[in-house]
């Protein structure tokens, strides 16, 4: 309370906090952008694949895809497939505040899909690390491990400030969830703002286990939850440098995200779209 009085008191307290929520909601709907794209990469690709019974394209898209004889990880390879399409649209829908206030019941029935979904992929991308195989060292599957075990305890603590009412609390949570579960989305944004700023794979290999394969493994999820402990800092202080700081990290944090969501859609995904222009 202190914090809102003091920028209530000081018209710069408040308007560098305006600034400074303005270029979280750019970066937010730079991501959201980024991350349509990638659900609609998933549905059109392997969503139009497996209409067509075109398995032999879908594996040549993934490393050790479905497989002969290995049911079990064939279906959890399927449900990882269902869910990323399933919670890359629904999760910004969970933060939009328009829609928590307008439409509560699909917030509270969205949150329920995307948590159980969240669960489910981090609890599927491990056991496929360890008993499929995946390019890359023993380091980067530790980090892909990593990032699994963060969604799993950034849900509980979202469902458990959630049941107990403390909203506030249960918000930065869910935002600490959101951007752990987008750990596989950043992790092809961060190779394509690589590969252009560099203009060649620098520090990469066919087996992903090149110095910034490795960084960029971790940088996934390590480096969003990062900024959003500072920005949640410069949020809570009650002097107007901090946020103004914040901010400007925001807007350079915004160019690079744009820089990789471009790369991805006209690189990675171009042939995916091409039909619809």
């Amino acid at each position: 309370m202190a914090a809102i009085d003091a920028m209530d008191a000081h018209p710069a307290h408040s308007t560098a906090h305006k600034v400074l929520l303005g270029t979280g909601v750019l970066w937010f709907l730079v991501a959201v952008v980024g991350q349509i794209m990638f659900a609609a990469h998933v549905a059109l690709f392997y969503g139009g694949k497996a209409l067509d019974g075109d398995i032999a394209a879908i594996n040549k898209r993934l490393i050790n895809g479905f497989l002969d004889g290995d049911l079990a990880g064939n279906i959890v390879l399927l449900l990882h497939l269902v869910f990323a399409f399933v919670i890359t649209l629904g999760g910004p829908l969970q933060l939009v505040p328009q829609i928590r206030a307008h439409a509560p019941r699909f917030h509270h029935w969205n949150g329920r899909i995307y948590l159980v979904a969240a669960v489910i992929m981090a609890l599927g991308g491990i056991h496929m690390v360890w008993t499929r195989g995946v390019l890359g060292s023993f380091v980067n599957h530790f980090g892909i491990t990593l990032n699994g075990f963060f969604i799993l305890v950034f849900a509980a603590f979202a469902v458990r400030h959630a049941i107990a009412r403390e909203i506030d609390t249960h918000r930065r949570w869910a935002l600490r969830l959101f951007l752990a579960v987008s750990g596989v989305w950043f992790l092809r944004v961060g190779y394509m703002a690589w590969i252009i700023a560099n203009q060649a794979p620098v520090g990469m290999t066919e087996n992903l286990d090149g110095p910034f394969d490795t960084f960029n493994v971790f940088a996934s999820f390590l480096l969003p939850l990062a900024v959003l402990e500072l920005y949640f800092k410069a949020q809570d202080s009650d002097r107007p440098t901090p946020k103004l700081a914040m901010a400007g990290a925001m807007l350079v944090l915004t160019a690079v995200t744009a820089l990789g969501v471009f790369g991805t859609g006209a690189i990675m995904w171009r042939k995916d779209f091409a039909p619809f222009f």
